[in-house]
């Protein structure tokens, strides 16, 4: 049977300290991204510390300096047994070097327990008005008292009429006139209203640094909190 080298206990020794370091280092992280960066830092400070046996310098061997730098390690992209390509854009370096930001387009939804996209793939409609659409809906959101916040979120990702009553204890009726209030008020921040008797056309809306022009009717049909209203198709 093999037998660890004696080297190995030593550095589980350092092994709280290295991952208090990295603990407090990383907790803007959350997630994988986190889990990530915390097993990273350990195993960047194992090999410096294996490198400092090798060189007979284990005196000069802390466990507080090897998990700051492998911390610094970590933060410059450089990883253990993992070589980066630098003409990836998702990789660590090239990201830092071309100050590349890349952002997921889903998130974990802590009260639900599931993952939910940001984006649903849509066929039907033409790239430029989903990326329009990726930009208005977040503005027109944020926009929302919290409480009619929360609602449209979880009509947003498909709930229907019933399930989102029971969740916030409201009666369904109550659901269906919030839902076409949604609906009169995502038109109203695009400026549709009074569009279609005759009223002024359409005018853009500047959200955040784009200029933005109201949707077409695809688009507004594949918000499934518009469903219902009557201006939406039934599934």
């Amino acid at each position: 049977m093999n037998r660890l080298p004696a080297w190995h206990k030593d550095f589980l020794r350092m092994l709280p300290t290295i991952r208090q370091v990295a603990h407090v280092s990383f907790r803007h992280l959350h997630g994988d991204a986190y889990d990530d960066a915390v097993e990273e830092v350990i195993a960047n400070a194992c090999v410096a510390y294996k490198r400092l046996v090798d060189l007979g310098k284990t005196d000069v061997a802390y466990p507080t300096v090897l998990a700051r730098f492998a911390v610094a390690q970590q933060n410059d992209g450089r990883r253990v047994g993992t070589r980066q390509c630098v003409r990836d854009v998702l990789s660590p370096p090239s990201r830092k070097k071309e100050r590349i930001v890349v952002e997921r387009l889903d998130r974990f939804d802590d009260e639900e327990g599931e993952w939910v996209e940001a984006v649903v793939e849509d066929y039907r409609t033409p790239v430029a008005e989903q990326a329009a659409f990726r930009c208005d809906f977040p503005a027109w959101l944020g926009g929302q008292p919290k409480p009619k916040r929360r609602i449209a979120e979880a009509l947003a990702v498909g709930l229907r009429n019933q399930e989102v009553a029971r969740m916030f204890r409201l009666s369904r009726g109550r659901i269906s006139q919030l839902r076409r209030e949604f609906f009169d008020s995502w038109r109203e921040f695009h400026g549709e209203v009074g569009a279609e008797v005759g009223a002024a056309p359409c005018r853009k809306r500047q959200v955040g640094e784009y200029v933005l022009s109201p949707p077409d009717r695809s688009t507004l049909d594949r918000i499934p909190m518009l469903e219902g209203t009557g201006n939406a198709p039934q599934r």
